[in-house]
C-alpha cells in the first residue's frame, strides 16, 4: 500500500528545491508531488520510493507533515465525483489527508486518497471502485 505525505513548507522561494535535494541527498525517488501556497506557508503532497527514509528526512530537517496511505479509488469522470467520494469516506468519519487525480482515460479518472484509515476507506468504497491501496 502506497503511502503519501503532506509536508508543510514554508511559502519562499527555494523551500520545494530543499526538500527536493534532500529527499534525493539520500537516494530517494519522488513518485509523484503536487504542491501549492497562499500566505506564509506551502505544502507539498508526495510519495517516493521508500517511506520511512522519507519520514526520516522530513523528521530530520523539522518539517512538519502528515501521511496517510493510498487508496485509488476510479470513478466516472464527471463533475460531483470527487464529492460523492469524499461524501462517502467523510460519513464513515475517514479523514481524507490528501487527493490527488493521478489519471484520467476514457470518461474514467483515478483519484488518490490519502485517509487516516485506508482499511475502512477501501470497505467505504466498495471493490467496484477501489482499484489499488
Amino acid at each position: 500500500m502506497t503511502r503519501h505525505f503532506v509536508v508543510q513548507l514554508q511559502n519562499r522561494p527555494g523551500e520545494l528545491a530543499h526538500l527536493a535535494r534532500a529527499l534525493a541527498a539520500r537516494g530517494i525517488d519522488i513518485r509523484q508531488i503536487v504542491g501549492g501556497g497562499e500566505g506564509r506557508f506551502g505544502f507539498a503532497f508526495l510519495s517516493t520510493d521508500d517511506e520511512e527514509a522519507t519520514a526520516s528526512v522530513l523528521t530530520g530537517m523539522g518539517l512538519p507533515f502528515i501521511s496517510g496511505e493510498t487508496v485509488v479509488a476510479d470513478v466516472e469522470d464527471r463533475p460531483g465525483a470527487l464529492a460523492d467520494v469524499t461524501e462517502k469516506l467523510a460519513a464513515a468519519r475517514i479523514n481524507v489527508v490528501g487527493v490527488m487525480i493521478i489519471g484520467r482515460d476514457a470518461g474514467r479518472v483515478e483519484i488518490g486518497l490519502a485517509t487516516d484509515d485506508a482499511v475502512r476507506a477501501r470497505d467505504v468504497l466498495g471493490a467496484e471502485t477501489v482499484v489499488a491501496s
